[in-house]
This record gives structure tokens, C-alpha cells and sequence, in this order.
């Protein structure tokens, strides 16, 4: 197996799919935060960000969600990663990388690597940084990417050997360039717990395209180019990026429309656009790839008729689900909430990746993609369920962007039409709401899925073998085995099958509802070259300049 790994074979049709990032840029007149003396990078001046979303963790075993991730992917290197306008992973601080047999993918490290802080960085912080996920195992964190690891074997100091369970893991390499795989230091990060923010950034545990020289917590981070990074993403074309943390979205437009920020991404509402867009003499609308989704999760335990529920019935609370899928009109809300910027979405997987499909467009509602209240009724009766059906339902509005009030108005208008169920809809902010959701305090709760790597398995991994990272008590045998399977299968024929009848199998659980799926959409200013956002799905701020 080629040490060059696509990641997703996507292909050509990776232009089909949607964004999640909305990336504005304009032209600001200065920076803020402590850059510190040296480690310059390139000559294209310093850039400013703006954002809405939140940072839980910079513990790579401590988040697992795109506003920490966005950092993580400045500071810290990975063994594989993609250069920019790519999605195929390459060696990134490894010199070369590859299957030494079905079960051993042997990863051989640059030499001379060290982290900003001195410290050399060895096989030793390799095998540390993956063991460490998988042993503190944090709700909120990616271990449920590595379960296909057996053990690690470092027989000298840049060489690393990964023992897996089951051979011919098609996505392993993709892994490694993944939420799971910062390289972090051992002399800095704890081993068996998350290590606080303050911690990392007074260790200078850093080894990315960039250090961090100024941090407070969700509100400013300020980077410097570490000249020291030796990785294939090269140095930074920028002398440095302050990167600032907005409550709401009317804050963050303003702040890109008086020319406060160059770059604002993640969220502006689909009004904020639409009026910014306007100021053509300020930003510019670009496409650029993506595979965002949106979906609504069930907790089987604590949901209507869920397990520990005093009155728990699998079947009730399958009806449940089936109906809420009766009802909900994606088509209205990507209209009249998003402005269509986001489209209806009736898989589990993006529409647009190789081996997509559309179970849930034929198997719910009127079997053409709209709501149907009459089959609704008559699956809960059919049931046994008495209605209207209480639902908690959650959502949040800071870290998915104003809309979402919006849009789960719109389903607790939907879902209550026929009177079948009654809302009671609430909000929290993100970082409680991060720590809630797998703690079993919401029966029914809003999501979004920003890709780890370019792969239909990434849509169903992590959300449907009985260790997800959703935490939802979701366990289904066949589905979980069918998943393995898809991972080890060589040939690229049998594996879209498996990855088609997987859809299907889900579809009928409802473990999640999808709904929405992001539309390609950047803007970018006259000012500003380059764009955070390219087909691997990760945020990059190397390449801007202005």
C-alpha cells in the first residue's frame, strides 16, 4: 500500500460537496496580541481572524470538535498530513510511512525534530501522544478513532510500528492525520489526564507550523511561525496571526465589515452574508470544498420510551424516531433559514462522496423528501404510542451559528403540527453543552459534522460502532461488524457495497437524524491572498497573506 494515501478517494467529485466554514476576509489595519521576538516567517504581513467558535480543549485528548481542532492544527504536527489544495496525506514530520505487513504500518520520523520549548521529539512522544488518547479516553475526546490500535512499538528513536487489529485498515493512514494524531510532548502533557490549556502554552509544547505566544481562553491567540517546523506544509507565508473569539455573530460582522479582521470564519448567519457580500469593494465570494452536516442525535437510554426511562419500550421509541423523521422539513429550512446555503440532506454520509446514498429520503415522509403527517400518526399509533409526545430538545447558538435558533424553531413548528409531539426546545453554550450531551442530560440534541478526512467511513465510524464518540448508547452488532469489515476491504467495488448497505441499516435504527448539509461558500477580501479553507478539511492560516 502506497505510503500515498488519498484521502477518501474523492476524486473528481469532491467539488460536489458542501462547506461548513464561512470564510470572510477584509483588510485590517493591525493585530493585537503579544507576537514576541523572532521565529519570523514568511513576508505577507499579519493576519488577523475572527471567529464565533470555541475552543474546548487544546488537549488533543481533550476535544474532539472544529473550533479547538482549528488551533491544534497550527501548533502541533502530525506524522501524516496534506499539503494545501490537496486531499491526499502525505509524511508530514515522517520521513516515510507505510504497511510492513497487513497488520504493521511502520512510520519512519525526520531526524533532528525537536518542539519550540528544546525538547527533542522523538518515537517516544509518538507512541506517548497515541496511548495517552486512548488511556484518559475523555467523552469529549477522538479515542473512538483509534480503536483499530493494538499497540505501539518504537525499537529506536524515529521509528515508530503501529500493530493493528484487523489488517489492511484502508483508513489508518488517514487516522494519522486526524483529531487523534497531534504529536505532543511527554515531558509537558500528563499521561493519564488532560492537561490544562495554561500548561501547554507556558511548556511551549509546540511543534506546528506555529507557536502560540498569547492565549486567553476563548477570547484571543495570538501565533508566531516556528522557524524550527519541519514538516511538508513548509514554513508560514505570514509574519504571524492573532486570532480573536467573538460572543455573536453581529459582532463578528461588524468586525469584518469595518475592516477590524481579515479573516472571519464560523458563523455568520446566512443575513450576515447576504449583506456583506454587498460590500464588494471589501470581500469577495469564492468557493471552496467542504462536507459540514447537520443532524439531530437520539439518546437511547434517556429519549421517549429510552432504556432507563420508567417507561422503556425499544419499539415506542423507534416510532419516535421514525415519526420525528416524518415530519421534519429540511427543504423549508435550507430555504428560509439558511437562505440556501445549506441543502437538505437524506443520508448519513455527504452527498457528493463516493458511496453515498439517500435511505431516508424513500424510507421517510413522502417518500420524495417531504414531510408526511399522516404517516407520522400512523406510526405511533401503529405503536402504541400516546400523543403529543413530550421532546427535550437542545440545540446551541454559539458554536453553530446564530441560525440555529432558527432552524430549531422551525422543527419544534414542524415536529408539533398534527399535535404528535410537544418541544420543549433549549439552548446552552457550547462548553457546557460539550460536556452535557455525553453526560446523558439531553434525550434529543443538534450536532454538526465537520470531516476528520475525506472518507464516506468517517460519516459512520464515529457515530455507529458501539464505541462512538456520541455516546449515545446506540449498539448495533451487524452494523458495528460491517464497519470493520469496510475498513480492511481492498477491493474499491465491494467496499462501496458495504458502505451503501451500512446507510441502509442505519437508516432504519435512527441513531441520528441528518438534516442539513453545509454548500461550498467562502469570501475572501481583495487584500488577502490565500484562504484557511482546502480540501482536507482543516482551517490553515500558514498559507494567508495580505
Amino acid at each position: 500500500m502506497s505510503m500515498k494515501i488519498n484521502r477518501g478517494r474523492l476524486g473528481l467529485a469532491i467539488g460536489a460537496l458542501g462547506v461548513s466554514a464561512l470564510v470572510l476576509a477584509g483588510c485590517a489595519t493591525s493585530s493585537t496580541g503579544d507576537k514576541g521576538d523572532g521565529g519570523k516567517g514568511g513576508s505577507g504581513g499579519e493576519i488577523t481572524v475572527g471567529t464565533t467558535d470555541k475552543i474546548t480543549s487544546l488537549d488533543p485528548a481533550g476535544s474532539y470538535d472544529n473550533g479547538s481542532f482549528a488551533v491544534m492544527n497550527q501548533i502541533y504536527p502530525f506524522l501524516l498530513n496534506s499539503k494545501y489544495g490537496t486531499a491526499e496525506v502525505t509524511p508530514d514530520i515522517a520521513e516515510s510511512a507505510d504497511f510492513t505487513s497487513p497488520t504493521e504500518y511502520t512510520v519512519k520520523l525526520k531526524s533532528g525534530l525537536k518542539f519550540v520549548n528544546g525538547h527533542e521529539l522523538t518515537s517516544s512522544d509518538v507512541k506517548f501522544s497515541f496511548e495517552r488518547v486512548l488511556k484518559i479516553n475523555d467523552p469529549n475526546g477522538p479515542a473512538a478513532l483509534l480503536g483499530n490500535l493494538a499497540s505501539i512499538a518504537t525499537p529506536d528513536p524515529t521509528t515508530v510500528v503501529f500493530t493493528l487489529k484487523n489488517g489492511n485498515d484502508q483508513i489508518w493512514p488517514l487516522i494519522l492525520s486526524s483529531p487523534a494524531a497531534p504529536i505532543v510532548d511527554e515531558e509537558v502533557f500528563a499521561a493519564d489526564k488532560v492537561t490544562p490549556d495554561a500548561d501547554i502554552v507556558k511548556g511551549k509544547a509546540f511543534a506546528g507550523q506555529y507557536e502560540i505566544t498569547n492565549y486567553k481562553f476563548n477570547e484571543l491567540v495570538a501565533y508566531k511561525p516556528n522557524p524550527d517546523y519541519k514538516g511538508n506544509l513548509g514554513a508560514a507565508e505570514n509574519e504571524g496571526v492573532t486570532a480573536k473569539y467573538y460572543a455573536d455573530a453581529s459582532n463578528l460582522k461588524l468586525a469584518i465589515g469595518n475592516g477590524d479582521i481579515d479573516v472571519a470564519f464560523r458563523s455568520l448567519s446566512a443575513t450576515d452574508v447576504a449583506d456583506l457580500e454587498k460590500k464588494t469593494d471589501k470581500v469577495k465570494i469564492v468557493d471552496g470544498p467542504g462536507g459540514e452536516i447537520r443532524y439531530i442525535v437520539f439518546n437511547f437510554n434517556t429519549m421517549p420510551f429510552g432504556a432507563t426511562t420508567p417507561e422503556a419500550d425499544p419499539a415506542k421509541a423507534l416510532a419516535v424516531r421514525q415519526a420525528m423523521a416524518d415530519l421534519i422539513d429540511r427543504e423549508a429550512v435550507a430555504k428560509n433559514v439558511y437562505k440556501d446555503t445549506y441543502s437538505p440532506l437524506f443520508s448519513f454520509v455527504a452527498d457528493g462522496m463516493p458511496g453515498a446514498t439517500q435511505p431516508l429520503k424513500e424510507l421517510y415522509g413522502d417518500g420524495n423528501g417531504k414531510p408526511d403527517a399522516d404517516k407520522a400518526a400512523k406510526t405511533l399509533k401503529d405503536a402504541g404510542v400516546q400523543t403529543p409526545v413530550t421532546l427535550k430538545l437542545q440545540y446551541n447558538g454559539d458554536h453553530y451559528g446564530p441560525s440555529s435558533g432558527d432552524e430549531y424553531a422551525a422543527y419544534k413548528s414542524q415536529l408539533e403540527k398534527g399535535g404528535l409531539f410537544k418541544v420543549d426546545l433549549q439552548q446552552t453554550e457550547w462548553v457546557q453543552y460539550s460536556k452535557d450531551r455525553t453526560a446523558d442530560v439531553y434525550p434529543e440534541y443538534q450536532l454538526g459534522w465537520f470531516p476528520d478526512y475525506s472518507d464516506a467511513d468517517n460519516y459512520l465510524s464515529p457515530f455507529f460502532l458501539k464505541e462512538n464518540f456520541l455516546g449515545n448508547h446506540y449498539d448495533n452488532k451487524a452494523v458495528n461488524d460491517l464497519i470493520v469489515a469496510s475498513q480492511t476491504e481492498t477491493d474499491s467495488a465491494k467496499r462501496m457495497e458495504m458502505i451503501g448497505q451500512l446507510q441502509d441499516m442505519v437508516a432504519k435504527d435512527l441513531s441520528t437524524l441528518p438534516t442539513l448539509q453545509g454548500k461550498q461558500l467562502a469570501v475572501v477580501g481583495k487584500d488577502v491572498k490565500g484562504t484557511t479553507l482546502d480540501a482536507s478539511f482543516k482551517f490553515r492560516y500558514a498559507p494567508l497573506t495580505k
